[in-house]
């Protein structure tokens, strides 16, 4: 079997890393069991959440989990798409990955309460005379990437401006469909809805929310990702 290592819940999402519930998603598509369990960033290969041990053999990042589950299993999680489309999901993946993903960490991360209430927290097991060291590490180092990326050399209002063009896209692809690209999800899915799962949390105050609230069929379309993947979220601890 499978093992999954996750960052675990929280915040009111199944999952607060977005590239393990992507990787959780694609191995319920791939319809592959697996044991999920905490893991240590680090601890894993690469210095991130999700990893997976598949017999003995370690494969970490997301992207790369994807690419050996369909290899060694036989999977195509984007079967029945034309080659279009294949490349218009490869494009969305990226869109929401490299680009939607960080303008959501920006709001998450450096705005000092959606900090407080959140990513401050995981924290709170370390000594408390080094908590703070932690946090301001983990917040220069955020900053570092937000600005390596391009995102962080912009104001705040450019950045949910970004941020706007991406939910237009994204809702623009769906149209009136149930899914991206018709009646069932594919791969590329989870991709996209778990970074909007993230990012539009309704935990953190993020200026896209109120633009995301205002397309109802994407809105509609996260609660149904939601319900057919994690239908007992409204168990789940915050």
């Amino acid at each position: 079997m499978i093992t999954l290592y996750v960052a675990g819940q929280g915040f009111g999402l199944p999952e607060v890393s977005p590239y393990a519930m992507k990787t959780e998603i694609q191995l319920q598509l791939a319809d592959l069991a697996y044991d999920k369990r905490p893991g240590r960033r680090e601890d894993s290969p690469k210095g991130q959440v999700p990893w997976i041990v598949d017999e003995g053999e370690t494969i970490a990042d997301s992207t790369f989990i994807r690419a050996h589950i369909e290899g060694k299993y036989g999977v195509d999680l984007d079967a029945g798409l034309t080659p279009e489309q294949r490349a218009q999901a490869w494009a969305l993946e990226r869109m929401a990955e490299n680009h939607l993903g960080w303008v959501g960490a920006h709001f998450r991360f450096l705005d000092p309460n959606n900090f407080a209430k959140g990513p401050a927290h995981w924290f709170d097991q370390a000594p408390e005379a080094m908590r703070e060291t932690l946090k301001a590490g983990l917040l220069e180092a955020v900053a570092a990437n937000l600005k390596a990326v391009g995102v962080g050399r912009h104001s705040e209002a450019e950045i949910a401006w970004l941020g706007e063009r991406s939910l237009n896209a994204i809702a623009l692809t769906l149209g009136d469909k149930p899914f991206l690209f018709g009646d069932r999800p594919t791969g590329s899915e989870a991709v996209v809805f778990s970074i909007l799962a993230t990012t539009l949390n309704p935990w953190f105050d993020c200026p896209l929310r109120p633009r995301f609230e205002a397309l109802p069929t994407l809105v509609a379309y996260v609660e149904r990702m939601m319900d057919r993947f994690y239908p007992d979220r409204a168990r789940m601890a915050a």
